[in-house]
């Protein structure tokens, strides 16, 4: 660990040229948004990718395959079933580092799409100096719209700009709550040179400069669409089911809330509460807890 801080600064002083961005997914049963992501991000600026597939059966591994002749895109299978993912996450940036020769690194969801400001890119608030960038993330809520036949989760307008503060105790025991608009924490990008491991979901990172010039970015925005359907949601539900099975799975409580829902038979009217009625929306944008970012986003699809 105290070599960390010599690789980044070792990094630092023999570096030169642009910013090699590279991108880290880890991704099961994605099929409905993985390329839309790396398409979105490649366009963003991202020079590379790494993306970890855990077992996909849906098609996932093979569309990436796919890909791979069109982008600078490298696959790792994992096949283990432990959910180990602030492990693979720490290994795929350590890839990034030594295969991608990348100076920085997105560890991203294949939900997550980071957006510069209108008319930039993502290396235009990036520096090859940076060790770890945070970032904001807005979930994408859903409306009526979702419930049509040809719905597609990029037509979703409105994203959670100020969360409502539940209490745990709340968001796990109260019925009533729709935990989409919950706070949620946010992103990083990391600089590998240095890095110690990531933590938390990729929310967080451990770096040996970290207290030296870690920052907060507010150029880039992070939206995520971690419910885009009722099937996707119930499938990954399952998933998370299934992962529990390992009593030292790390999972956040909003994901144990639902598979409890799940195995009550109850998990059709958790979803209805996620849907925003007109008025719901109205009202919401009119005290601040939404706000329309479609605009923004309308280059996904």
């Amino acid at each position: 660990m105290l070599l960390k801080p010599l690789q980044y600064l070792y990094h630092r002083l023999t570096r030169s040229g642009p910013i090699r961005l590279a991108m880290t997914i880890l991704v099961r049963n994605e099929i409905d948004i993985i390329e839309d992501n790396i398409r979105f991000h490649a366009a963003q600026g991202v020079d590379c990718f790494a993306v970890m597939d855990n077992g996909s059966d849906d098609g996932t591994r093979e569309l990436l395959e796919k890909l791979k002749s069109e982008f600078d895109l490298h696959v790792i299978d994992q096949p283990a079933q432990n959910y180990q993912q602030a492990l693979w996450m720490t290994q795929l940036a350590e890839y990034a580092r030594k295969i991608l020769k990348a100076d920085l690194v997105i560890s991203n969801d294949a939900d997550e799409f980071w957006l510069a400001k209108e008319g930039t890119c993502l290396k235009d608030y990036l520096s090859a100096n940076d060790s770890v960038v945070t970032l904001k993330r807005h979930n994408m809520v859903l409306t009526e719209d979702c419930l049509n036949a040809d719905y597609h989760y990029s037509q979703a307008q409105y994203a959670v700009k100020n969360p409502i503060l539940y209490s745990s105790d709340t968001q796990i025991n109260d019925t009533a709550v729709s935990m989409l608009l919950v706070k949620i924490s946010p992103k990083t990008i990391v600089n590998p040179h240095g890095l110690i491991k990531m933590k938390g979901g990729n929310h967080r990172a451990k770096h040996g400069w970290r207290l030296i010039n870690a920052r907060e970015e507010s150029g880039i925005t992070v939206y995520h669409y971690p419910i885009r359907n009722f099937e996707q949601f119930e499938a990954n539900i399952i998933n998370r089911q299934r992962l529990l099975r390992d009593t030292n799975s790390r999972m956040g409580d909003h994901y144990r809330r639902w598979v409890k829902i799940y195995e009550q038979g109850l998990l059709e009217q958790e979803f209805e509460k996620f849907i925003l009625s007109k008025s719901d929306t109205k009202t919401l944008l009119k005290i601040g807890v939404l706000e329309n970012a479609h605009q923004n986003l309308n280059l996904i699809k």
